[in-house]
Parts: C-alpha cells; sequence; structure tokens
C-alpha cells in the first residue's frame, strides 16, 4: 500500500515539473513572437536616408566585368593581310610562307581553276551553303562523285559539303555502341569528335606504333576467348588518317593492314590530306604504298566520302 502511494506521488511531482517547464516555453515563444515582429516593423519602417545613400554610391567601386587589356596584346596590334591568299602571303608589307592553308600544292593559283570557279559561280551561285538532304543535289555534285570514284577505283563516292562534317558523321554512322574501335592517339579533331558521337569503346594505341596496336589486340584476344559469345556479336574497326594533321606523319599502312586482317578490323582511312599529295598520281597512302583500294573499308577526305566495301 505504501509503495502505490508512494508511486502516485512521485507521479503527481513529475506531472507539476513539465507543467511548469511548458508554461515557461510558452511564455519565451510569445516573447520571442512579439520580438521578431516588432523587429520587422521597426526594419520597415527605418528608409536610409536619400544623403546616406548618395554617399554609399558614391564610394562603391564595382569590378570590371572585363578587365583591362595589356597594351601589349596582339589584339589591339592586328596584321592586314593585303595579298591574294595563296602559298605566299603580303602580311604587313612582309612577304611571307602561309603554313596556314590546305593548299599545299598551289593549285588554288591556278588561272584555269580560277576561271572554272568563276564560271561555277556565275552558273549557279556561291553555293546553297547546307547539307544536299535539305538544299538539293545538283548536276555537278553527281557528276564530282562519278568521276572521284572511278579516279579512285572505288564503288562509290558522296561528296559532303563540309570537310568536318564528312569525317564527323561517317564514323558514328558505321561505328555504334559497344563497337571495338582501335584509333591512333593522335587523330584530328573531326575524328574525335565522330568518335564522340559513335558512344563505342575506344582504345587509342601510341602514334604510329604497329607494334603497340598489335599489344591491344593480343590483348583483346585474350578477353574474347573467355566472352566467346559476347566477342562475335562485336563490330571491330581501325580508324587512321593517311597523312597525320597534328604530325604529319604518314601512317604505315602495309603493318596496319596485316593487323587488320588477322584480327577481323575493317578500317577507315582520312585521307584529307594525303589524297592529292602523295602518290604517282595523288591517290593517296594507298597508291603511295601500292595497295589495292579495294582492301579498305572506307577512305574519307576533305569533302569527300569513299565507299569500296562496307557491307555488314
Amino acid at each position: 500500500m505504501n509503495t502505490n502511494l508512494l508511486f502516485v506521488e512521485s507521479v503527481e511531482v513529475l506531472r507539476n515539473s513539465l507543467s511548469h517547464y511548458h508554461t515557461l516555453l510558452e511564455a519565451i515563444l510569445v516573447v520571442w513572437i512579439v520580438w521578431f515582429i516588432s523587429k520587422k516593423r521597426s526594419n520597415q519602417n527605418s528608409v536610409p536616408s536619400k544623403e546616406l545613400v548618395e554617399n554609399k554610391l558614391a564610394e562603391w567601386r564595382p569590378e570590371s566585368l572585363v578587365p583591362e587589356s595589356p597594351k601589349n596584346h596582339p589584339s589591339l596590334s592586328p596584321k592586314y593581310v593585303t595579298s591574294k591568299v595563296g602559298k605566299r602571303v603580303i602580311v604587313d608589307g612582309k612577304n611571307c610562307l602561309n603554313l596556314g592553308t590546305h593548299n599545299y600544292l598551289g593549285l588554288s593559283d591556278k588561272a584555269e581553276l580560277i576561271e572554272s570557279a568563276a564560271a561555277a559561280i556565275k552558273k549557279y551561285g556561291v553555293g546553297s551553303c547546307g547539307p544536299r538532304g535539305f538544299y538539293g543535289t545538283v548536276d555537278v555534285h553527281l557528276e564530282l562523285e562519278e568521276r572521284l570514284a572511278k579516279f579512285m577505283g572505288m564503288e562509290e563516292a558522296i561528296i559532303y559539303s563540309y570537310g568536318f562534317a564528312t569525317v564527323s558523321s561517317a564514323i558514328p554512322a558505321y561505328c555504334k555502341r559497344k563497337d571495338l574501335i582501335f584509333v591512333d592517339e593522335r587523330v584530328n579533331f573531326a575524328i574525335q569528335k565522330g568518335l564522340d558521337a559513335s558512344r563505342g569503346n575506344i582504345q587509342y594505341f601510341k602514334h604510329n606504333d604497329a607494334q603497340d596496336l598489335h599489344n591491344l589486340l593480343m590483348k583483346q584476344e585474350k578477353i574474347d576467348k573467355r566472352h566467346l559469345k559476347k566477342s562475335a556479336k562485336v563490330k571491330r574497326f581501325l580508324i587512321i588518317e593517311g597523312i597525320y594533321m597534328n604530325t604529319g606523319n604518314i601512317c604505315p599502312l602495309p603493318e596496319l593492314l596485316a593487323l587488320c586482317k588477322k584480327y577481323k578490323l575493317r578500317i577507315f582511312i582520312d585521307e584529307s590530306i594525303s589524297f592529292g599529295t602523295i602518290g604517282l598520281h595523288g591517290r593517296g597512302v594507298t597508291e603511295y604504298f601500292n595497295i589495292p583500294t579495294s582492301e579498305i573499308d572506307m577512305i574519307m577526305g576533305e569533302e569527300q566520302l569513299l565507299k569500296p566495301n562496307i557491307s555488314y
């Protein structure tokens, strides 16, 4: 009985204590609300004087969005070209060798080509400035494609409106996600963008190093043996340049082609620089090494795409 009474008394004491704490918390909350409202009203009523605002604005020194250019910045001393742009060009009165051009053989200075270009502009205008699929195909497109294919000994040639778009769109048209793509590490920017669009499994080998490519292929062969069913469905490509834009080196095509045959790779060559510049008749790296174009799956070049043997 005494135990029960003691327990009841303890509960009553605890209830009274909690009631006092509850009352105290309510009082603190009410005081805080009153203080917050009064402060907010006082802030609304305390508008700074016009004189104070003007003084603050006069003292304010905002940081410039565009920093001052140094006096010796190259853009402040432009160089003026005062001649026709060819293999040589007059810059600020100085006769300079033009190293920023793809006109390696100086053909753009030939009177015959200039006359032909002028005649074409008079007949067709300066061009549609867009893809043929949107703006139409004219007779000279088809004639040039036919003549290019015949010149290169190809089954077919396709002319693009823009050189960069040729390589960057042709690669993802054939190389898809999960395909294996072996690429020289120094390929040009257009190829790099084509590789990005393909979303394939890209493996880079050392520049112009056929042995390094061979090492990658042997390593991949060991992986394929562990996953025979999966590897049988994967397409494999080798993408190189005839003459590399970033280094000027000629690719070792015979060695690379031998590896393609051994490991069953489709080979794509960008001949934007090598086409018209090397080989007995200017047919590019295949003629330079005396290799039939039928052994190359696709040749890409500035403004063109040559397809001798593409199949799936």
